[in-house]
């Protein structure tokens, strides 16, 4: 089912989250230990990241490097396709202009389709390690609205090349990113917001937000959105600080503030068990208040753990 379909048929607020594909090497029962504790629940989809190639150099003597590019989380499509077969729940790949020529998209999202997948949410990505901005592929994407329009015009039947003739269309149901505190290459929210309009416009069916710790942040992105004629559902994205790096590397790394209330907390921590605990009762919190005023469906980063997750859900939902 379309994560839109599940968003207009239901009566409360939904849940859903998010995992990462084991790094490469690793089996899948990473992914499992992932999701099986959080069945009781009854997610209504989940998604799958997808993860840049990253560049590393090897030395081939005589001062010589080989620059190789490998990608160190694969197997986006694979985790999709298992869990829809191992647990019946509806997934939402995840597909980047990062690292994809047109081509390369085009035949991606027929594979989803020919699999029964029904979702994808279409993100730029991030900028590799080596690189100081986003730079696309060649004959690729450079901005997610141009990917949404791809699919968007896939799902109408319109291939690449006219010789797919009379092509049989996708059906895909397609999800966007935005940032409630703005993204961090944006001048300002307002700018932001002008440019989400386009991912809109272009088909995006709902959007997701990146993590937030200020739930007024959240509202009032959704009102500034509604203003400018965004009338998509917008995901509220939850993701509890568990460890003593959270506290430096999320703000930094995503261009989130903390409240005041809780960053008095986090200065007292002392252990990543500190972190925890009161990351998960911050969480509880905010997933409680976002509950209580109709949010459509509550979207938790898990990064492949759970246990947080749970201890949240079972206590707010």
């Amino acid at each position: 089912m379309k994560v839109i379909q599940h968003l207009k048929n239901a009566k409360k607020t939904l849940l859903s989250f998010e995992i990462l594909p084991p790094l490469k090497g690793k089996d899948i029962n990473s992914i499992y230990e992932g999701i099986d504790p959080l069945l009781e629940f009854k997610p209504s989809f989940i998604n799958v990241t997808y993860h840049r190639e990253e560049v590393i150099y090897k030395e081939r003597g005589q001062g010589l490097l080989q620059k190789i590019r490998v990608r160190k989380r694969p197997g986006t499509v694979g985790i999709c396709a298992m869990i829809k077969a191992k647990y019946n729940i509806d997934t939402v790949p995840h597909l980047i202009c990062g690292g994809f020529t047109k081509e390369d998209t085009e035949d991606a999202l027929i594979e989803l389709n020919f699999l029964g997948i029904d979702n994808v949410l279409a993100l730029r990505g991030d900028a590799i390690k080596s690189e100081s901005s986003f730079i696309p592929e060649r004959e690729g994407h450079a901005h997610a609205d141009d990917l949404i329009r791809q699919i968007t015009g896939l799902n109408k039947g319109s291939y690449l090349h006219d010789e797919e003739r009379e092509a049989a269309p996708t059906d895909l149901c397609i999800g966007a990113a935005c940032y409630p505190e703005k993204h961090a290459e944006a001048l300002n929210l307002n700018t932001d917001i002008a440019y989400l309009k386009r991912k809109v416009d272009a088909g995006a069916e709902y959007l997701v937000t990146q993590m937030f710790y200020d739930n007024a942040k959240y509202f009032n992105f959704v009102e500034l959105c509604r203003a400018e004629g965004i009338n998509v559902p917008i995901i509220p994205g939850i993701k509890p600080l568990t460890t003593m790096r959270h506290i430096a590397f999320i703000p930094k790394t995503f261009g989130i503030d903390l409240p005041q209330p809780f960053a008095k907390g986090l200065v007292k921590c002392k252990t990543d068990a500190d972190v925890k605990q009161l990351g998960v009762e911050w969480s509880i919190a905010q997933t409680k208040d976002l509950i209580s005023k109709g949010a459509p469906c509550v979207h938790f980063y898990t990064m492949g753990k759970s246990e947080a997750v749970r201890q949240i859900v079972k206590e707010a939902f």
